[in-house]
């Protein structure tokens, strides 16, 4: 059998001096050594994964107990976000048909009343040719010329009507303060209480609203029918 020889070195206690003492070890011994100290890393090597196979689950079931934050539900805010924008817009559009029809109401007040102070302007014309014609006498009546102031009053009326201007206020009318200025009051057994007894001017409408009232003067009850 073949031997391996190995040094081995000690130290003697007197000499202090170090001696080489030669031992012999069996290759087989060495062998078996070797293969100890190689079984030995094997062993450690298997055994790590083990025991992080073992970890593992742990680390699962610390997982496991954790409690689970439950997420809210966004339909609710959502809905809610839709609900304000939806009569943020219905707002808008109503603020926009509002807006669109006063302007259409101011542009038609705008034609409509374009002429009030031309026609305004033309009244008196009227009034002097309506007390032309109820100041006239029989004779006068009879003339060309009163025709003449007849036919242009009948075509100044017609002009007036045809731009929106209306004349109002006769006798028996009843008295109404938004189109009446009552100048005076009378008593008159013949006539009705509240009406017009006397027309001193006559008023004038532009499309429904008064451009002048009628001055007019208004019968009152006697002392007699009070009594």
């Amino acid at each position: 059998m073949k031997r391996f020889a190995v040094t081995c070195m000690t130290k003697s206690v007197l000499t202090r001096r170090a001696v080489v003492v030669p031992r012999v070890f069996p290759v087989a011994e060495l062998r078996r050594w070797s293969s100890t100290d190689a079984a030995g890393n094997n062993n450690q090597n298997t055994t790590n994964p083990t025991e992080s196979e073992a970890e593992e689950p742990k680390v699962e079931e610390n997982e496991t107990q954790q409690p689970v934050q439950e997420k809210e539900d966004p339909v609710p805010a959502l809905q809610a976000q839709i609900k304000e924008l939806k009569d943020q817009m219905l707002r808008s559009l109503a603020e926009q048909e509002n807006t669109r029809r006063i302007a259409q109401r101011d542009v038609s007040q705008a034609k409509q009343f374009a002429i009030q102070s031309f026609a305004k302007s033309l009244l008196e014309t009227s009034d002097n040719l309506e007390r032309a014609l109820a100041f006239a006498t029989e004779q006068e009546q009879t003339s060309a010329l009163y025709e003449g102031v007849k036919m242009t009053e009948h075509l100044l009326l017609k002009a007036f009507e045809k731009n929106g201007l209306m004349k109002f206020g006769a006798v028996g009318d009843v008295f109404d303060p938004n189109q009446h200025e009552a100048l005076f009051e009378y008593e008159d057994a013949n006539g009705v209480t509240g009406t017009v007894g006397q027309v001193m001017k006559s008023g004038f409408l532009l499309h429904s609203r008064v451009l002048r009232p009628a001055e007019v003067g208004v019968i009152k009850k006697t002392e007699e029918s009070s009594s």
